[in-house]
This record gives structure tokens, C-alpha cells and sequence, in this order.
């Protein structure tokens, strides 16, 4: 039974709001509204929690870690434009005014006639989005990986102070990693879970001192999307510690854009393989390249997320033990 005394607007406005807050600040504010007494098992959970133990939307929106600047941003996003310096109880008071309107409109039994000019606006509108969608994949594959392997190897206690957090936000709360590494012995093993994905890739970096350097040439990088949203990246790269050349890496990433979050993708999957320079075919450590023609990400895609299966590597890559194969 939903003891909320949050309305249907208000809810589906806050459920929203509450999206633009990162895993760390939902998670402490559902502690602090059930008082510690809900353990919830994700995100999604915690804020189903928060919207039905909020007793009203002044309550809710007033607590400390609903910043200021997150009601600003949800607000900004639902095209209510606001001067930025309003204050905090301000913009409460214009969430909750938006979310009246709201009601207010599926109330109207009668819809208002559609003016032209109303009709013109809407097209001009439809056009700007279908420009939006046309995204370069290639700059967006070689941005990702610019970032991801800097921030992580930045992890790296020989490199310094880490540059940025690692952690579990940059994944969704589901993501899974298939880690193959063929060194002095062969393993496949699979986490699941953003904290214990972003712990095991953190401690090849941190705890085994390893530097990925990915090669983001035409035949290292390679780039798809699937028509769901998934973009896949594929990245190819020597791996070393210190000094020396360990081997090479093959890397398989599947990102899906974050909905709150303007230009900001997370880490669905991943498939790691770690081949050491001992299984190397002769003159492979030169110039690592990704064997995967786009296409073949796609296919990749398509049989793996559309029937709801694990994610598995496409090649039987992972049962020979030869180790030069293709992911």
C-alpha cells in the first residue's frame, strides 16, 4: 500500500528529479527518509522508497541532499526557465506550480483547437531532434576511450594522485564484465553488479600496477550502434607495467545514454581479454588492432541483448587455447 502523500504528477516529476542524483546520494537519501529501515536491493528501489515514505513534495524537496541545483536542472530540462540565482524554497515553489499545470492539462476533457503557428513550431522541433539523433559514433567511441583509459590509469599509484573518482557511477547498476585473460594460464571469469565490476577493473590498475594504452587508430578503434540505443566500442591496445610490455588487450564496451543526463553514457557490458606476450602470434604486439568489423558489432548486439541472454564473445575465441583469435 503507497502511504505517499505525493500526487500522480508530482511522483512521476520527482521520480525525474530524484534521477539527476548520483547512486551515493539516493542511496543516503532513502537512510535518512525510512530512517535506515528499508534496505533497498538497487537504484530504482531506493527511489520507490524515497517517493512513497516522502509525506509531501515540501519534505521531500527541502531535504539537504536535494540540492538547489537539481531542482534548477529538472526544471531547466522540462523547459521551465528560471533566473539561476532563485532560491532553493523559490524553485520548489515553481516545481510544484509545473506539476499542478500538469494535472491540470490531462484534466481538460476538451482538447483546445491546434493553432498553425503551434503546428510549424512542432515540425521545427521534430527536424532539430532528428538532427540530434545523426550522432558521430567514431568521435563518440574515441572521446569514451580517451576518457576511460585515462581515468583509469590514473588509478595507478605509480602515476600520482588519481586525476578523477572511480567508481561505480560511470556503470548501470546491471552491467556485467566478462574478463578472459590468457597469461600463464587461461580463466574466463564474470562479474556482475556496477560496485563489483568497477572494484575488479580497478584493481588491475591499482593492485596489479598494470597501464592499458589503447590504440586509437583506424584498425584499433571500431564503432556501431544497434537501432535500441546501444553503441558498442571496440578497442584494441598494448598492456604494461612499468617499463615492460605485458601483452595485449582487446575491449568490448557496450554504452547505453543516460535518459537525465544530457550527453552522458554508462557502461552496460564489457568483455575483456588480456593476452600475454608469451600466446602472442609474432609481430602482434607492434600495432594491436580490433579483428571486428563494425557489422560484426551489431551482429554482436543483436544475439546477445535482443534475446535477453548473457552477453558472450561472438567468436570461439575463449575456448582455444591459442590466444591470437579475434575477440
Amino acid at each position: 500500500v503507497e502511504m505517499s502523500g505525493l500526487s500522480h504528477a508530482e511522483m512521476e516529476g520527482c521520480r525525474n528529479l530524484l534521477g539527476l542524483l548520483n547512486n551515493d546520494e539516493i542511496l543516503a537519501l532513502c537512510d535518512t527518509i525510512t530512517n535506515r529501515l528499508v534496505q533497498p536491493e538497487d537504484r530504482q528501489d531506493a527511489i520507490r522508497a524515497i517517493l512513497v515514505y516522502s509525506q509531501s513534495v515540501e519534505e521531500l524537496l527541502k531535504r539537504r541532499k536535494v540540492h538547489r541545483e537539481v531542482i534548477f536542472k529538472y526544471l531547466a530540462t522540462q523547459g521551465v526557465i528560471i533566473p539561476p540565482a532563485t532560491e532553493k524554497h523559490n524553485l520548489i515553489q515553481h516545481a510544484k506550480d509545473y506539476w499542478k499545470k500538469q494535472l491540470h492539462w490531462k484534466l481538460k476533457e476538451t482538447p483546445e483547437p491546434v493553432k498553425t503557428e503551434d503546428v510549424r513550431v512542432f515540425e521545427q522541433q521534430e527536424k532539430e531532434d532528428k538532427k540530434a539523433e545523426k550522432i558521430d559514433f567514431r568521435r563518440l567511441g574515441e572521446e569514451f576511450c580517451h576518457w576511460f583509459f585515462e581515468l583509469l590509469n590514473s588509478q595507478n599509484p605509480f602515476l600520482g594522485p588519481p586525476q578523477d573518482e572511480w567508481g561505480p557511477q560511470h556503470f548501470w547498476h546491471d552491467v556485467k564484465l566478462r574478463f578472459y585473460y590468457n597469461t600463464s594460464e587461461q580463466n574466463v571469469i564474470d562479474y556482475h553488479g556496477a560496485e563489483i565490476v568497477s572494484l575488479r577493473l580497478l584493481s588491475l590498475v591499482k593492485e596489479e600496477y598494470l597501464f592499458l594504452s589503447p590504440n586509437l587508430d583506424s584498425h584499433g578503434l571500431k564503432c556501431a550502434s544497434s537501432p535500441h540505443g546501444l553503441v558498442m566500442v571496440g578497442v584494441a591496445g598494448t598492456v604494461h607495467r612499468g617499463n615492460t610490455c605485458l601483452g595485449i588487450f582487446e575491449q568490448i564496451f557496450g554504452l547505453i545514454r543516460c535518459p537525465f543526463v544530457e550527453n552522458t553514457w554508462k557502461i552496460k557490458f564489457i568483455n575483456l581479454r588480456i593476452i600475454g606476450e608469451s600466446s602472442l602470434a609474432p609481430g602482434t604486439l607492434t600495432k594491436p588492432a580490433i579483428t571486428l568489423e563494425p557489422s560484426d558489432l551489431e551482429a554482436f548486439y543483436d544475439i546477445n541483448s535482443l534475446c535477453g541472454s548473457e552477453v558472450r564473445l561472438v567468436r570461439q575465441a575463449l575456448d582455444s587455447g591459442t590466444g591470437d583469435q579475434a575477440l
